[in-house]
């Protein structure tokens, strides 16, 4: 409704979706460029109709908000302009904020995996990396909160890697309380992502009060360097294997929790995104 959208004093949108005949000062929320900086995630004729999208919401905007300095460098060396880009971060879930840690089941003895299975997403890595464990007399088993039938249509190789290693479970479709007592009941967390634009899960996994094991991306060092994680070095699945291989259960520090909301809340988000579009209005 564009014409109710007019009688406004500003327009905000999360993402690049900014329609046409706004005529208030527009801020959109850019939250990364996997499109550009990794090939193969969409056709090139996508990959230009994207391209014209992010480009017109850069173009149309007063301000842009992002999630991490990292995603600002990126949209900077795509999409050059005189644009301000504030790092707005993002936050851990209402639901996840409410979990009580205590309720956490006894963690067992397994990893787990949550993400999508784009190519960007690592999960080749941690496959490989998780059979050569296993080679190596892991224990473990790895859990995979997705569906099996996704990767059989998209990735003949990896499947064929999955079915031939025992221990790996996918969990099908889960309810937000079901993933949330998956990750809280977990030796650890690993995300083996090539990109991020930040990278959520692990955040949460902390928060939940279970170890997390990542890879060495320049996001993950700038959004994790400070806090209690295990890095390995990013699509390198001898490395992987021999973190899983040695991985020691830690007790994360008291007050970690207090730690993140300090950080990453989206009151904090919400904050930021309203003060920078007050003070534009002032001025």
């Amino acid at each position: 409704p564009v014409s109710e959208i007019n009688k406004c004093d500003v327009f905000f949108t999360p993402y690049i979706n900014v329609p046409g005949g706004i005529n208030i000062p527009i801020y959109p929320t850019i939250h990364d460029c996997v499109f550009f900086d990794v090939d193969g995630l969409v056709s090139p004729i996508g990959r230009i109709v994207r391209k014209f999208f992010y480009k017109r919401a850069v173009n149309l905007s007063s301000k842009i908000f992002t999630v991490s300095e990292f995603s600002k460098q990126r949209i900077q060396f795509h999409f050059p302009s005189s644009k301000n880009i504030i790092v707005t971060g993002n936050g851990i879930s209402k639901a996840i904020q409410e979990f009580q840690s205590e309720n956490a089941r006894t963690k067992q003895d397994y990893f787990i995996y949550v993400g999508n299975i784009k190519r960007h997403k690592g999960l080749h890595t941690l496959v490989d990396a998780f059979a050569k464990a296993k080679t190596k007399c892991l224990t473990s088993k790895l859990i995979i909160v997705g569906n099996n039938q996704n990767f059989k249509s998209s990735d003949e190789n990896l499947t064929s890697i999955i079915e031939k290693t025992d221990g790996i479970e996918f969990t099908g479709w889960v309810s937000d309380e079901r993933l949330i007592n998956l990750m809280a009941g977990a030796k650890a967390l690993v995300q083996p992502s090539l990109y991020e634009g930040f990278g959520i899960p692990p955040l949460e996994a902390l928060y939940l009060g279970t170890n997390v094991i990542l890879s060495d991306i320049p996001v993950f060092k700038e959004i994790y360097e400070g806090l209690p994680v295990t890095f390995f070095k990013v699509g390198d699945n001898e490395d992987l294997a021999e973190k899983l291989l040695n991985f020691s259960e830690s007790n994360l520090p008291d007050g970690l929790r207090d730690i993140i909301n300090k950080t990453y809340c989206y009151r904090i988000v919400a904050n930021t995104i309203i003060q920078t579009i007050e003070k534009d209005l002032k001025s």
